[in-house]
């Protein structure tokens, strides 16, 4: 297996595994709040702030596995003085 095939087969892992852990996340939230609305009788405000919650971090999860796992291989140049190879045009004399 090539390199390129290898690294598209461990990006295709990570990216299933992000769809997991975002359902994950607000479920289990979701879970503990209705528990706990249960317990103390609190209508449904416990709840509603563990949904949302639990929705933080699901996408919380999805940024931390994107910027962890899909950087791009090459830096981008942000300036010329990073290009030895460019020159700055010569300043225009009036």
């Amino acid at each position: 297996m090539d390199e390129d095939t290898k690294k598209t087969a461990i990006q295709m892992a990570y990216a299933s595994s992000v769809g997991i852990a975002m359902v994950l996340a607000i479920f289990a939230c979701l879970a503990l709040g209705v528990y706990l609305d249960k317990k103390f009788d609190t209508g449904n405000l416990f709840t509603f702030i563990f949904l949302l919650i639990g929705i933080v971090a699901g996408f919380r999860n999805l940024h931390v596995l994107i910027q962890r796992y899909f950087t791009d291989d090459e830096p981008i140049i942000k300036s010329l003085k990073r290009e030895p190879h460019r020159q700055r045009p010569a300043p225009k004399k009036n």
